[in-house]
């Protein structure tokens, strides 16, 4: 498709600058204009989920630098910063997004996203509010359900957690997130059941899987989930599933546990090996 991209621009030029002569330079520097609009377009879209994290942060750095009016430019770099992991670089760049007249709904909700990232839990809940009720998105109630976790008003987070998982065609990572409010909440059947049912929609999800057994252990449940599992997934649960045996008081559970999970790990699995050598020297 690169060759194509080149060829296309190329012959677009061509045909401008044969028009030089009956059109006049203005309105080849208008065409010149256009073409390179559409091929920085297409390099934004680029660097916003193809491109490096950090080498995208370089280029709208530099872009928004040259060109400090462009909100879209300045979006660019909110966005680049968060998926570098420099949250707090990104809220700042979020908030400069949000004080220009331009700004959208859908900029305020990035910005709650980056503040909870950095904890400000006060804040992403002002910028949620401020937000109009008709604006309905998946990220908008992912964000109002994990703001309502935070002050334990479960009724809300609930009924934000089950609107978004209606917003979507991939509600597994939201799945996993209402399971854990639920196991932070101390209902593990609750959250046994969101677990598996994340994993239903993305069997690749191991977060969810580990979740689900520390659901099942918490109940004193030492068997492994019927889920799809690779061979070091299985060890890696069952290492989960050790710890929390130990946890609750059941070491001999453990222990067993522990053994499972380094004779099933292909390679060598040094920190059950190491947890199992520090139970048997603890008699």
């Amino acid at each position: 498709m690169r060759p194509f991209i080149k060829i296309t621009a190329v012959m677009s030029v061509a045909l401008v600058l044969s028009a030089c002569e009956q059109s006049g330079s203005t309105e080849v520097q208008r065409a010149l204009d256009g073409v390179n609009v559409i091929d920085e377009t297409n390099l934004n879209d680029i660097m916003l989920t193809a491109a490096d994290p950090e080498e995208a942060v370089s280029y709208f750095r530099r872009a928004a630098r040259e060109n400090p009016d462009r909100i879209d430019l300045q979006r660019g770099l909110a966005t680049s910063l968060i998926r570098a992991g420099m949250n707090t670089e990104g809220v700042t760049a979020w908030r400069n997004v949000v004080n220009r007249d331009a700004a959208s709904d859908q900029d305020r909700v990035d910005y709650a996203g980056a503040l909870i990232r950095t904890n400000d839990w006060e804040e992403a809940e002002a910028q949620l509010d401020a937000v109009p009720p008709t604006f309905e998105t998946y990220e908008r109630y992912r964000l109002e359900a994990m703001v309502a976790d935070s002050g334990q008003e479960w009724d809300r987070a609930d009924s934000f957690y089950e609107t978004a998982v209606g917003l979507t065609m991939r509600p597994a990572g939201v799945l996993n997130n209402w399971g854990y409010s639920m196991l932070t909440r101390g209902d593990n059947e609750a959250a046994e059941r969101l677990f598996t049912e994340a994993v239903t929609y993305d069997p690749d999800l191991y977060t969810a899987k580990n979740n689900l057994v520390l659901a099942r252990a918490a109940r004193g449940q030492y068997s492994l989930p019927l889920v799809p599992m690779s061979q070091i997934e299985r060890a890696q649960l069952l290492y989960t599933m050790a710890v929390s045996a130990v946890r609750r008081g059941d070491i001999d559970i453990g222990r067993g546990l522990l053994q499972d999970a380094i004779d099933t790990h292909p390679q060598h699995f040094e920190a059950a090996v190491r947890a199992l050598r520090t139970l048997e020297a603890q008699g």
